[in-house]
């Protein structure tokens, strides 16, 4: 029995293929709204009909711009909430600020606890993320929610995959993503190995130090949760070639690709860049990786969870858990 109205869904600007792809996938079409930027840079925003009593889903990704890209979606909440909605689902498929998880030097914030916070006070009944950077966001949202990972949609490819590879081997780009890392590794039931890097000051840059591990002859599949600038997986790819890997394959849930990254990915020696659409990635830049780009698409998974999530089954059961 459903305890609200229809679905109803709703999407900022931050992702637009995306989320009509998740509307395709749920046969809900996307609710009219307008966003409209004044000259002074402010927001507003007005929905195209009521949503009183409705089950709505607001899909936003926060990438870049992250700051406009995260207003909308605060305020398009705050307007469902103010419209009287039955219960609103923050989707989010790449969450802002994620790096900025703990206190782990004096005089600094705790962004992402900031972040989840603004979401609630916004409106927001429920959230779904996908792979935030930190396991312990979630615990900074007091509201229930999904957690999503894309990597069972990568695992899969990457079991197509096995067949052309010789003796492949998962490496983590660095030691905080080795649980996942493992994890993968099970899925496709490979060995792993690690890379210990280092950060040396509070910016984006990170030195590789040395592979734990055996890469040597083995064709290499890098792993890790977003591609920023590029820094630590040149590194990685480099680093593995030295100590004598095969074909190098690297995967990620969020391509971020932020800068010169991809202008960086194009020139190192890698078989297939394989990735997700939880960040849209500009043609231009698509256009430079070419054919070694293969990005799979998450809109079935969100929308099989609202699915689920409209209609009160479980979610778990969607990966045996």
């Amino acid at each position: 029995m459903k305890v609200y109205g229809g679905i109803k869904l709703y999407a900022g600007t931050g992702s637009p293929e995306l989320a009509q792809k998740v509307a395709d996938y749920v046969h809900a079409p996307l609710g009219g709204r307008d966003i409209i930027q004044f000259p002074n840079e402010n927001l507003f925003v007005k929905l195209h009909s009521s949503v009183r009593g409705q089950d709505v889903y607001v899909v936003q990704t926060t990438s870049t711009p992250v700051h406009r890209n995260l207003m909308e979606l605060l305020i398009l909440l705050q307007t469902l909430k103010l419209d009287s909605a039955g219960r609103i689902t923050a989707v989010i498929p790449y969450l802002a600020y994620g790096r900025s998880d703990k206190k782990d030097q004096p005089r600094v914030p705790i962004t992402a606890r900031l972040i989840a916070d603004m979401i609630e006070v916004a409106g927001a009944d429920r959230y779904i993320l996908l792979d935030p950077h930190a396991g312990q966001v979630q615990g900074f949202f007091s509201v229930p929610g999904d957690v999503l990972t894309g990597f069972y949609l990568i695992s899969g490819h990457l079991k197509a995959l096995q067949k052309q590879m010789k003796d492949p081997v998962v490496v983590t780009v660095d030691l905080g993503f080795a649980k996942k890392g493992r994890n993968i590794a099970a899925d496709i039931d490979a060995p792993i190995a690690f890379i210990e890097k280092r950060r040396m000051a509070n910016d984006a840059k990170a030195q590789a130090l040395t592979v734990i591990g055996d890469v040597e002859n083995r064709d290499v599949i890098l792993v890790d949760d977003e591609i920023d600038t590029g820094g630590s997986i040149s590194q990685a790819v480099n680093l593995v070639k030295e100590k004598g890997a095969r074909d190098v394959y690297v995967i990620c849930v969020h391509p971020i690709f932020s800068s010169n990254a991809v202008d960086r990915l194009a020139t190192l020696p890698v078989r297939q860049f394989i990735t997700t659409d939880t960040v849209p990635i500009p043609p231009e830049k698509q256009a430079l990786l070419k054919e070694r780009l293969m990005v799979l698409s998450v809109a079935p998974l969100i929308g099989e969870v609202i699915l689920r999530a409209h209609e009160g089954r479980s979610v778990g059961e969607m990966f045996n858990e």
